[in-house]
């Protein structure tokens, strides 16, 4: 490891555990969302005019039910009927999830490249998360597929204290080096300031423990299976690790040997989840 990425690993790690380090806020509007969702009286009107505040996001849940694996019989082209169809629980985590998009952006364009990096990987796993969920889990959909648009929220601090370092910023190998090291317990800690229940919470900091073994299939094998998934056909160094011993694999009842995009039903199903995110 570099003098450098070392230096910027101790200064951040002090600042996590000084809490010092300034965590991000959620976007308003994902907030405002959340907090309509934790009123056990809350109606369909009263989240569809939360949500049709931001015309943005809007479009987004539109497009999420129009798209090939949640449409029904007939385009839906109004907020309140998209609610409806999708349900408050699923309308909320979906619009936390895609709110959050706003908070990858930057004022320098090597971090905003960046950032765009982190969240187009983040909304493709989410998609496999997606599919694997449905398929092979009785797990929640909507859930898996939030834990797959958070599982980096943690590399959004280390990006912004880059932005105030030129000499980490010009190093990419420095850089790359304190996000993989860094943000997963940083991710973590957002997710529990940010009040995510805790199966989502933890999904940052246990996702790339590769030997992890839980008592049944929860949100942390499917993100990690999804990003196993996610490299394939690439050189990545994920690529080279042995899947079989992966028990996240063993847990959903995956073959770690099958490539599922070689299932023309799965490959397009994760082609749909993929699209609908971005």
């Amino acid at each position: 490891m570099s003098k450098l990425a070392e230096k910027v690993q101790q200064e951040l790690i002090h600042a996590i555990e000084n809490d010092e380090l300034v965590l991000p806020t959620l976007p308003e509007v994902a907030l405002r969302v959340r907090e309509a969702a934790e009123d056990p009286d809350v109606g369909i009107p009263q989240i569809s005019k939360v949500i049709g505040n931001d015309a943005a996001l809007t479009a987004r849940i539109i497009k999420v039910v129009n798209s090939p694996l949640l449409r029904s019989n007939k385009e839906i082209t109004d907020l309140q009927m998209a609610v409806s169809r999708l349900g408050i629980n699923y309308t909320c985590n979906l619009a936390t999830g895609l709110a959050m998009e706003q908070m990858f952006q930057a004022t320098s364009d090597v971090v905003d490249r960046k950032m765009r990096e982190v969240w187009n990987k983040s909304t493709e796993i989410a998609g496999i998360c997606h599919v694997l969920c449905r398929h092979y889990t009785r797990l929640m959909p909507d859930q898996a597929t939030l834990a797959g648009l958070v599982h980096q929220i943690g590399v959004l601090p280390i990006l912004t204290y880059a932005e105030e370092h030129n000499e980490l910023l010009a190093d990419s190998i420095s850089l790359n080096h304190v996000i993989e090291q860094i943000h997963p317990i940083i991710g973590d800690k957002i997710l529990r300031t940010w009040e995510f229940p805790e199966p989502i919470a933890i999904v940052p900091s246990q996702y790339l423990d590769f030997t992890r073994d839980s008592a049944k299939a929860d949100y942390v094998d499917i993100v990690q299976v999804a990003t196993l998934q996610s490299y394939l056909g690439s050189e990545h160094p994920y690529t080279q690790l042995d899947w079989s011993k992966v028990p996240a694999f063993t847990k959903l009842g995956l073959d770690p040997q099958v490539d599922m995009q070689a299932d023309e039903d799965m490959s397009a199903a994760m082609e749909a989840a993929m699209s609908m995110l971005q």
